[in-house]
């Protein structure tokens, strides 16, 4: 004999396949127990008045919520059944599925006493599927490949990447060495090569005619900077993100000496490491984790904080302080595109701007309330400017 949640599957795809794929999800009903404590919402006198009803209408109304409690197990079971199957449609109007029953029914009022905030969050219909953006096959490429700051690694990306492979496009996340998982000894990285050559050997990898899109936050625009200079024809566009944007001849310390004297947090935040002795030339820079957050992650949630805390490492000296040698010819002939953060504590909007007005961009986005983590801070934002550059045609050179 078929169990409660089989049959109720079977009536709910009974009844989606006879009314065209209309169906709903429905929240569970919290579970309340009772513990003799007089309840916060209602005195003591309505209290027992609630409890006092008959034993059948509470067994009654109990097998009503188990009932309705099944029914939303069956509909999001049926709803991972047709996203699986490829057959969930969401064009049409939804409905609520229930068992027809003799007579109107009247909907009981919800027992809360708290009236409804504005600043409630609400699950819109948009929130539940993510679909695929219908103009990412016509791009000139949907490959996206993020590259990380200063001290972050692969992993700050996370939800970005899940955003953009929602949507539809290819996305590569790289640790440069010594970063997130690498293993190499951040104090024994000599050059900007060795420290960017996960990505050049990420690039050089591409097949024939391929291209993609770098976005570089904080020190990995220098980074994606040095790879537009060496792989021009295989980088569509390049997005900076808070991001180090130089001009040749610029090293990002050189970049950061502009705002120092002005940015007292970000002096008090710097650890130099001498990992070959006080007395030699310091190999890298730490940060302190009790200033992080408000340099960093002034608008970013806790847990993020959190992750960044545990995943953190230093960030090599060598590479930051290397001039580049950019030329028109290559790094020139890339489309770039600056995103800036306006709440930022590291990168001030005053030094993004000064970047932006020596090294005009093609075009700027602005990324309200973003502190200097917009992936943490605001992903959704951070992922919609990405799209839309995305979708800008391409330079014809």
């Amino acid at each position: 004999m078929p169990s409660m949640n089989e049959s109720l599957i079977e009536f709910i795809y009974q009844k989606e396949t006879s009314m065209g794929n209309s169906w709903v999800c429905f929240a569970p009903k919290e579970e309340v127990g009772f513990t003799g404590e007089p309840s916060k919402r209602f005195p003591n006198s309505s209290r027992k008045a609630r409890t006092s009803s008959s034993p059948s209408k509470n067994k009654g109304k109990l097998d009503e919520d188990a009932f309705i409690q099944q029914q939303a197990i069956a509909a999001a079971l049926l709803f991972r059944h047709h996203q699986q199957n490829g057959s969930l449609s969401l064009s049409r109007s939804t409905s609520l599925v229930f068992p027809s029953s003799p007579g109107p029914k009247k909907l009981s009022k919800s027992s809360s006493s708290r009236q409804r905030s504005r600043f409630d969050s609400l699950i819109q219909p948009h929130q539940l599927v993510i679909d695929k953006d219908p103009n990412v096959d016509a791009l000139e490429t949907n490959h996206f490949v993020l590259v990380h700051g200063g001290g972050f690694g692969a992993w700050c990306w996370y939800k970005i990447m899940t955003l953009l492979e929602e949507g539809g496009y290819r996305v590569d996340a790289v640790d440069l060495t010594g970063a997130g998982i690498h293993s190499f000894d951040t104090n024994s990285i000599a050059s900007l090569a060795q420290y960017v050559k996960p990505l050049t050997d990420f690039l050089e990898k591409l097949g024939d005619g391929e291209k993609v899109i770098l976005a570089g936050h904080d020190f990995g625009g220098a980074c994606i900077s040095y790879a537009m200079e060496l792989f021009p024809s295989k980088i569509s566009k390049a997005i900076f993100i808070a991001a180090a944007m130089l001009s040749s001849g610029q090293s990002t310390l050189d970049m950061f000496s502009q705002q120092a004297a002005s940015n007292d947090l970000m002096r008090q935040a710097q650890i130099f490491l001498y990992a070959n002795g006080k007395d030699q030339a310091p190999t890298a820079i730490d940060l302190d984790k009790t200033l992080v957050k408000d340099l960093l992650f002034n608008q970013s949630p806790a847990k993020d904080i959190t992750l960044a805390l545990v995943s953190m490492r230093p960030i090599p000296l060598a590479p930051v302080m290397e001039k580049l040698s950019l030329s028109d010819e290559d790094y020139g002939s890339v489309q770039r595109f600056y995103i800036v953060t306006q709440e930022d504590c590291a990168i001030p909007v005053s030094l993004q701007e000064s970047m932006i007005e020596i090294n005009p961009p093609e075009q700027v986005f602005w990324l309200k309330g973003s502190d200097h983590a917009p992936f943490f801070s605001r992903p959704q934002s951070l992922h919609k400017v990405l799209v839309e550059i995305a979708q800008i045609p391409s330079k014809q050179v």
